[in-house]
């Protein structure tokens, strides 16, 4: 792929993501959502079934290599900084709710994903797919909530700062860490499907890398911030990708998804003033550049003609349905449980559908994986563009109270 090409490709794309996230924003709905849109408006589905010619061009089959490999750093910088994000100390604030909600949003999708598995397993299971890991994809796939989104979807609603605010970016934030170690843990299981003692020393050793990560390295980590005062921001930064890189590694090392090194090397930062400002430039760096590439790659797998037939559309509804209802029905009613009025219950059940760009990295993976096959990814695509989509008019149309203005 020449240079000429490689910028062909990244304008169309960086044009498509900045119009489509513009105009989502425009209706009320968060940019990913847009962005996440024009990834498959540029891919098989519009573009190239309707303007071949034009999507021979701008993506041709030797571009793919390079665009995964530029995309795949976004996603390393995004996960980092979503690790960087989540401070279990706010989490403990809200302990008592935050718990009960977290783990029924959890474990009722995960449930009800891993029965639905049971009749897509025949027909839409991907090449390297035994039924255990299958089902515990889906159930996965279904808990997930998009933390990031789920925040910013907060802060434009000026809900952040009220109670129903903090027990959803909590319980998201728990969401997102269990998710990964079950993604985690999956991926263990795919490359070890016939060898169950190299399954166990892929685990042990994942416990071991937890376990370094936060405790002695987190307690090491602290020191960073006298080292940058000393220093300036740009050496913190350079270390901080140097620190999400070794333990991206060593999670793939170990035969684990290196996404997840790189969300436990976040996590496992210090929460003060100068990393914050370090995380701001690495958002800025993957959301604006690198994250685009990712999106436009979703729709290059997204074959909407895939979905063919009354009964695939029928197999694409339940999805859907049991996505909505897991989350929903879980959230709500363990947060009803906890003392929470029916409304803000349900408005939290709604919050945790959220699921975004979290959802589409974990598919990819299990596209990669040969745990999905394209027609069930693209039916997962669907669902999780829709449960984003839906979140924000629904929300506004419950007229929830804002938090109080700061004097």
């Amino acid at each position: 792929m020449n240079a000429e090409q490689l910028i062909l490709s990244l304008g169309a794309i960086l044009l498509a993501t900045r119009l489509f996230g513009w105009l989502f924003q425009r209706i009320g709905q968060p940019r990913v959502v847009g962005e996440m849109t024009a990834g498959i408006v540029l891919g098989p589905s519009l573009l190239g079934r309707f303007f071949p010619a034009a999507f021979a061009n701008i993506f041709p089959s030797d571009s793919l290599p390079v665009l995964t490999a530029l995309s795949q750093i976004g996603l390393l910088l995004f996960m980092f900084a979503v690790g960087l994000e989540v401070d279990f100390k706010n989490i403990m604030k809200q302990r008592a709710v935050v718990v009960l909600t977290s783990n029924a949003s959890i474990l009722l999708p995960l449930l009800l994903g891993m029965g639905l598995a049971a009749s897509l397993y025949p027909q839409f299971a991907g090449k390297n797919a035994t039924f255990p890991s299958f089902a515990l994809f889906m159930g996965t796939a279904m808990s997930i909530t998009a933390f990031p989104v789920l925040a910013r979807i907060l802060k434009e609603r000026n809900l952040l700062g009220t109670n129903l605010g903090a027990v959803a970016v909590a319980s998201a934030a728990i969401d997102d860490v269990t998710a990964w170690v079950l993604l985690a843990a999956l991926t263990a299981m795919v490359h070890s499907a016939e060898s169950w003692p190299r399954l166990a020393l892929t685990l042990l050793g994942l416990v071991v890398f937890v376990t370094v990560m936060l405790l002695p390295f987190r307690r090491a980590a602290s020191l960073l911030e006298g080292f940058a005062r000393k220093k300036d921001a740009t050496a913190l930064f350079s270390i901080l990708i140097l620190i999400m890189l070794a333990a991206s590694w060593t999670t793939e090392r170990l035969g684990v998804h290196a996404l997840f090194g790189a969300f436990v090397a976040g996590l496992a930062m210090p929460k003060n003033r100068l990393i914050a400002a370090a995380m701001e430039r690495i958002e800025s760096l993957a959301l604006t550049l690198l994250l685009p590439l990712f999106f436009v790659l979703t729709g290059l797998r997204t074959r909407i003609d895939l979905i063919a037939g009354r009964q695939a559309w029928s197999y694409a509804a339940a999805v859907i349905a049991i996505a909505i209802l897991g989350k929903l029905a879980g959230a709500a009613l363990a947060a009803r449980a906890s003392g929470m009025d029916w409304k803000n219950s349900v408005a939290l059940g709604v919050l945790m559908n959220t699921r975004g760009l979290v959802e589409l990295v974990v598919l990819n993976a299990g596209l990669e994986l040969g745990v999905l096959s394209p027609a069930l990814f693209t039916m997962m695509v669907v669902m999780a563009l829709l449960t984003t989509f839906m979140t924000t008019p629904i929300l506004a149309a419950m007229r929830l109270q804002p938090a109080p203005a700061k004097p």
